[in-house]
């Protein structure tokens, strides 16, 4: 017992510091992006802008389309494996962008990245599997604050490493280390998988009739897809906001990487606070809460002057993802027939690609339509637009205070 106790804590040990350097990796070189793809060629503003979109987009398009399909090979397979390829995969994809000087050969990258993602669910699915049930969930709380501190500490990273060494030089960095999670994965991380050989069970019409409330579930699929392409329409311009809020002067990849994790911070400080709350006062009132908050500090992010008012707002908004997401996922697992939680997460987890890659797209657009102060507007309307939404489609978020909720 006690050797099998050691074996799960050093699966932890190792897939902690794996998602920690994932989650670093992947947020580290987000920043500065569009800086980089300015590296490529002589773009004019409309131009640069379409391409940091295309290229923050493309990644994210591939990781909606083939996240199922990972998930189902990983059921089949084991997820040993898909760590492997995901980190291998990461590993050199990530490394290569530091030698490329066209912005198709970046692009292309960039979609061979969202291939090889991965390595953060599977590694949740491997402590789920291989940890004593009595410990699951303390376990796989550690690990969240792994992917969710690497992601915090990335951008402030990458945009001081860029700012002493070089961007290009920064992304093969993120490389070694990402080969360093390889070899950390394949040597100390134990699985015991056995595939099972029963066939699975078919199940009579359609995914969404075997849930009570299908409309429900659509609203919350969709707004997760909304919510994250909000986040995501300011990631391909979030950088070249500060470069003209700070007149071109300065440390302008620190400050970006800085502004790009204050809503992280804010978020992880939330998220908890804003759970309890929720447990105690329902999951209606908390989602109302997130969707008025964060259109109100979107609205006046368009209109700031200063990178310091910039940040305040930015550290708002992370208070707001705090509310949002988790409750989200809350509604969905509260409303999910036990056997279809695997099924409804993966999907969830497909929106939330599509919403990043929709908010890619559209931020580039809408910044070269209408400037920057135009997407924070966007997203301050689509927030808008979404909330009126699940009023509509949810007929007890019209009453949160009610004692009636839909969890």
């Amino acid at each position: 017992m006690k050797g099998a106790l050691t074996g799960w804590r050093r699966n932890l040990a190792v897939l902690w510091l794996g998602t920690f350097i994932a989650g670093m990796g992947f947020s580290e070189v987000m920043p500065f992006l569009s800086l980089y793809v300015g590296q490529m060629g002589d773009f004019s503003k409309n131009e640069l802008t379409m391409y940091s979109g295309i290229t923050y987009a493309v990644t994210f398009f591939v990781v909606a389309v083939v996240s199922p399909l990972w998930g189902k090979l990983a059921d089949r397979r084991g997820r040993k494996i898909m760590l492997l390829r995901s980190s291998l995969g990461m590993a050199f994809v990530i490394g290569a962008m530091g030698f490329v000087h066209n912005i198709w050969i970046l692009i292309l990258l960039r979609f061979l990245q969202g291939l090889c993602a991965g390595y953060i669910p599977n590694a949740s699915a491997l402590i789920a599997t291989e940890t004593p049930k009595e410990s699951s969930g303390t376990a796989i709380g550690i690990l969240t604050t792994g992917y969710v501190s690497g992601n915090l500490i990335g951008p402030i990273l990458g945009g001081v490493l860029a700012q002493v060494f070089s961007i290009r030089l920064t992304f093969i960095i993120t490389g070694i280390l990402l080969l360093i999670v390889f070899v950390l994965s394949l040597t100390l991380v134990h699985e015991s998988f056995k595939p099972s050989d029963a066939p699975i069970a078919k199940r009579d019409g359609s995914l969404l009739s075997q849930f009570k409330n299908p409309t429900l579930m659509i609203t919350l699929l969709v707004s997760t897809m909304i919510i994250q392409m909000g986040n995501n329409s300011i990631t391909p311009i979030i950088s070249l906001y500060v470069k003209e809020l700070m007149h071109n002067v300065g440390p302008i990849t620190v400050v970006a990487g800085i502004i790009a994790a204050l809503p992280g911070i804010s978020t992880l400080l939330s998220a908890p606070r804003l759970g309890r709350l929720g447990d105690h006062r329902g999951a209606d009132r908390i989602l109302v809460f997130g969707f008025v908050f964060a259109i109100l500090m979107y609205f006046p992010q368009g209109f700031v002057s200063s990178v310091w008012t910039l940040g305040l707002l930015r550290f708002m908004i992370g208070i707001s993802d705090g509310a949002l997401f988790p409750t989200v996922q809350t509604l969905l697992s509260k409303n999910t027939p036990r056997e279809l939680t695997g099924t409804i997460f993966s999907w969830n987890q497909s929106f939330q690609a599509a919403g990043s890659m929709l908010g890619s797209l559209l931020g580039g657009a809408v910044s070269g339509w209408f400037d920057y102060n135009g997407v924070f507007i966007f997203t301050a309307l689509s927030l808008l637009l979404n909330f009126i939404g699940v009023l509509i489609f949810i007929p007890s978020m019209r009453h949160p205070f009610a004692k009636h909720s839909v969890d």
